[in-house]
């Protein structure tokens, strides 16, 4: 790790066409090419040239309701970054798959090869899915109950990290001359026996140059964080004002002390989707022209699908009904969004329209409408007074929302002295300054 000061974190959330729900349809967006290598390609380079942390694309295996209103098939995770790997060559890949539907050695082996394949620039970004129609893809008749998505996560995990420290660093002899390409003494079964998972090992593929890839944790429930407080090395939370974040960021880094572990050695990375001008103004039309473009019953059914409440029913022009939520802890789905949703609702006393616009930019995320100074402002603001130590950033609209960040935002934060000016390292750990995973430490793990 370099000795240098603290500096910020920044990964890009690249999602079909922008964040924004109606960006697909303004024409400051490109026509939408999920499959089109070479439109993927341009956005990462975008992102690299601003010398971002790493792309970050979620997953959900199954194909949404929402289809007909709005771009949101999702390429496989694994071969999306696979492609980019071979046309990128600093930016890290943040690969999500869940431990809902999958098996850990074969989630250990891909992400491990694919870390290999990289030169060191993956990260797993870790999630428990709470999709009806996955489940149904998966042979279930129904979501998996919050608490039990959870257990299963946390046995999955163990296994994967001890699959990942099943060989010491030093295995691979390759000594042609003896006739010796390994040293079988330093590659170890894990025989591990848990809860949900029998795994006996080791997996077949040897350390990448960062040692593991970065484990990455999404997900802001009690009982999310104290599972990223277990395991993550970069946390991505939804944190909507500067109080809620410097709270959650005290409260993980002190549940991360409580595990022995270093709280400089996990990074919380809030999301944040800005609508950017060169002047406020010009930031504002954008963003009511983005707005008008949107569907209101595209919003409805998201907001059915994570929180199990439906306003169709309901005058838009309402005042959003608080009675008709649950208790966010009784929500077997999107807990924390939940929670946040009715507070944001609350706190601003919003009708139903004006919640799904301002839902309609980040799904409970961090919005923000405004000028390039005026953003460097919000962000420093964040890192220097203990809410954040990066942001997930989610452009409104591709790619042009992501390069009036990387022009316009990002010179600025580096004059402050608060972003790197260039690339100082070539590993994802290098980028998140993390340290290098002791050698056999997962394996030992219990």
């Amino acid at each position: 790790m370099s000795a240098r000061p603290r500096q910020l974190h920044f990964n890009v959330h690249v999602s079909t066409g922008g964040n924004h729900e109606g960006a697909w349809r303004h024409p400051r967006s490109e026509p939408v090419q999920l499959t089109s290598l070479d439109y993927q390609r341009k956005v990462a380079a975008i992102a690299e040239r601003g010398k971002l942390d790493a792309l970050f694309f979620g997953d959900v295996p199954a194909l949404s309701d929402n289809v007909k209103l709005r771009p949101v098939e999702q390429l496989d995770p694994v071969a999306l970054h696979g492609a980019l790997s071979a046309v990128t060559t600093h930016i890290g890949l943040a690969a999500t798959i869940s431990t809902s539907f999958n098996e850990p050695f074969n989630v250990a082996r891909k992400i491990a090869s694919l870390d290999l394949l990289s030169g060191g620039r993956v990260g797993w970004n870790i999630v428990t899915t709470s999709s009806e129609n996955a489940a149904r893809n998966y042979g279930l008749d129904g979501v998996i109950a919050h608490r039990d998505r959870y257990r299963r996560a946390e046995d999955f995990v163990e296994v994967v990290k001890k699959l990942w420290g099943s060989w010491d660093a030093d295995a691979i002899v390759h000594d042609r001359e003896a006739g010796l390409y390994v040293d079988t003494d330093r590659i170890h079964p894990i025989s591990h026996e848990g809860e949900f998972f029998k795994v006996r090992g080791p997996l077949n593929v040897p350390p990448s140059p960062q040692g593991r890839p970065v484990l990455i944790q999404a997900g802001s429930s009690e009982t999310g964080v104290a599972f990223a407080a277990r395991h993550a090395e970069v946390v991505f939370t939804a944190q909507r004002t500067l109080e809620d974040g410097q709270r959650f960021y005290r409260e993980l880094k002190r549940q991360v002390a409580a595990n022995g572990r270093d709280p400089e050695h996990v990074k919380i990375v809030v999301g944040l989707s800005p609508i950017i001008g060169g002047t406020e103004a010009e930031a504002k039309k954008l963003a009511q022209e983005l707005n008008e473009l949107t569907v209101p019953e595209y919003g409805l059914r998201q907001l059915r699908q994570f929180s199990g409440v439906d306003l169709s029913a309901y005058p838009l022009d309402a005042p959003v009904p608080l009675d008709a939520f649950p208790d966010a802890e009784a929500v077997e789905t999107h807990r924390s969004r939940t929670a946040l949703v009715i507070e944001l609702a609350k706190r601003e006393t919003l009708t139903i329209r004006q919640l799904l616009h301002r839902l309609a930019g980040a799904r409970g995320h961090q919005t923000f409408v405004g000028s390039t100074d005026q953003l460097a402002d919000r962000i420093e603001e964040w890192f220097t007074s203990g809410a954040a130590d990066g942001f997930n950033f989610m452009p409104a609209y591709l790619p042009g929302g992501l390069e009036d960040f990387v022009d316009g935002v990002i010179p600025i934060l580096q004059r402050r002295g608060l972003f790197r000016r260039d690339y100082e390292g070539t590993t994802l750990r290098d980028h998140y300054d993390l340290p290098f995973p002791e050698a056999g430490r997962d394996r030992r793990a219990a």
